[in-house]
């Protein structure tokens, strides 16, 4: 939307300059009419992709309403889906992102432009009303003489009289018109000057604005990146320490059978042993002598082959030591605590 800002000089017409700029005025005020409230925009004014503008509060009455209405409203062109809407200027569709309205560009020059309208329309009301004045405006050392020149030196509106008689016949004047005429210009001036100003700001700052939301996207990605990779060092971590549990679990596995089988063999040699000690008591009960050399021969043989085993196998000492599984996480553990980003070369 591009806006002037000045003032015309007073035609033939016209009853003055406050009737010109009140046209300008008129014709700066059409433009600042929000197409959807009618009224005035109000702050904070929100620009489309099409380059339109609406008040903020009416661009979100319109998507709430496209939110819940899109079905009955995609039938008028007002709205599609409860993500987008139509611009009500010139029906371009505007898509939303997650921000929603609030993720839509402030628009800082109409803002400014606004305020600047707001006083210059009260410095017009303010101008007519003194053009009013000046019509019965008289000079205070000629009561009859209206005030008609600028005295420059003194910068002081005088009347002709103070000129050629008065205290200003020394001094430079001009005429009171062409000074009101060149402090409009300048002023008009530098509102545009200021304007201009404005938009370059709000440039820079849409800038810095885009650059904000563009460093919370790196960030985030960046900590998922870092968050993905001590994942994975996690997870070799686990994975190593599963193999190594299974290193010792073996050996205990196997150690644990070795030695139990000792357990049975012996357990199952001192049973045969103590049998044989009370078949050998009963034996020694035989009244025959006889039958006692006959089962006393039977026990001495079976004896014998017990004490020709009597080399009982044991483990070796230390066999039950479990300590040469030792690991030495120190220097990983250094290596973990320092680990950082690599330098930007």
């Amino acid at each position: 939307m591009n806006f002037t800002l000045g003032f015309k000089t007073p035609s033939a017409g016209s009853s003055g300059p406050g009737a010109a700029s009140g046209v300008t005025m008129e014709n700066l005020e059409k433009q600042l009419i929000c197409p959807v409230c009618l009224e005035m925009f109000s702050k904070p004014v929100v620009i489309l992709p099409c380059q339109h503008n609406l008040c903020r509060k009416c661009a979100s009455d319109i998507f709430q309403s496209s939110s819940s209405l899109w079905q009955s409203c995609s039938s008028s062109g007002i709205a599609d889906s409860g993500g987008r809407f139509r611009c009500p200027s010139c029906r371009h569709e505007v898509m939303l992102g997650r921000h929603g309205v609030y993720g839509l560009q402030r628009n800082r020059l109409v803002e400014n432009i606004i305020d600047i309208y707001r006083q210059q329309e009260s410095s017009r009301l303010v101008n007519i009303k003194l053009e009013q004045q000046q019509q019965q405006l008289m000079c205070e050392e000629h009561e009859e003489e209206k005030i008609n020149i600028y005295c420059l030196s003194c910068q002081t509106p005088t009347c002709s009289m103070c000129k050629v008689f008065g205290q200003h016949k020394d001094c430079d004047v001009a005429p009171l018109t062409s000074v009101y005429m060149r402090h409009k210009t300048e002023l008009t001036d530098g509102i545009a000057a200021l304007v201009a100003s404005n938009d370059h700001i709000q440039a820079v700052i849409s800038h810095m604005e885009d650059i904000c939301h563009t460093i919370e996207d790196n960030g985030q990605r960046q900590r998922e990146q870092l968050a993905n990779h001590f994942e994975s060092l996690v997870a070799i971590l686990e994975e190593r320490k599963q193999e190594l549990v299974g290193q010792i679990t073996k050996e205990q596995d196997h150690k644990l059978q070795h030695v139990r089988s000792l357990l049975r063999h012996h357990s199952e040699r001192l049973e045969a042993a103590g049998a044989l000690v009370e078949s050998a008591i009963q034996s020694m009960e035989e009244p025959h002598m006889p039958l006692f050399i006959q089962n006393a021969r039977a026990l001495l043989e079976k004896m014998a082959v017990i004490v020709r085993s009597s080399d009982v196998e044991h483990p070796e000492l230390g066999y039950e030591s479990m300590s040469h599984y030792v690991i030495h996480t120190d220097d990983v553990a250094d290596t973990l605590r320092n680990i950082d980003f690599y330098p930007d070369w």
